[in-house]
């Protein structure tokens, strides 16, 4: 299982990941610009690793994140979150014109949503499945990765 997803995730950094990357970086030396934005761009550095290695990884909201977050996750959505979410969506409808982009076009829409509201997530690591009915399920909480 973890070949397939080195082999997928080397296919998505070719074909997309480094864009995507270089599209969440400028977002983020944008940010950075300003001291009181510094949190948007950390932001944007931490989801321009989870889209060039996304196979494998997912996000769940951060323990911590309360009323700051939701309302710095509407400011990002103005500024900068719908148009890296378009080119996810993009993406995403150009991938899944193929049947072996469809895995891709998956991922693409799935980090879509990220980008629309990068505030209070952060990126964890997924474990394999069991069997193909539980495709897509299992967050590693701390260390259970086996």
């Amino acid at each position: 299982m973890d070949a397939l997803r080195t082999l997928l995730n080397l296919v998505w950094l070719v074909l997309h990941g480094w864009m995507l990357a270089l599209a969440y970086a400028l977002a983020g030396l944008l940010a950075c610009v300003f001291v009181v934005t510094i949190p948007f761009g950390i932001a944007a550095f931490r989801l321009a690793g989870f889209v060039v290695w996304p196979f494998g990884r997912t996000t769940v909201r951060a323990p911590g994140a309360g009323v700051a977050s939701a309302v710095g996750n509407l400011l990002w959505f103005l500024l900068a979150g719908w148009w890296l979410a378009l080119v996810h969506l993009a993406a995403g409808v150009v991938f899944c014109l193929t049947i072996v982009g469809i895995p891709f076009g998956v991922a693409s829409f799935k980090l879509a949503a990220v980008g629309l509201f990068p505030l209070g997530k952060r990126v964890v690591e997924t474990a394999p499945p069991r069997d193909w009915l539980h495709a897509g399920s299992g967050v590693v909480q701390a260390g259970a990765y086996r």
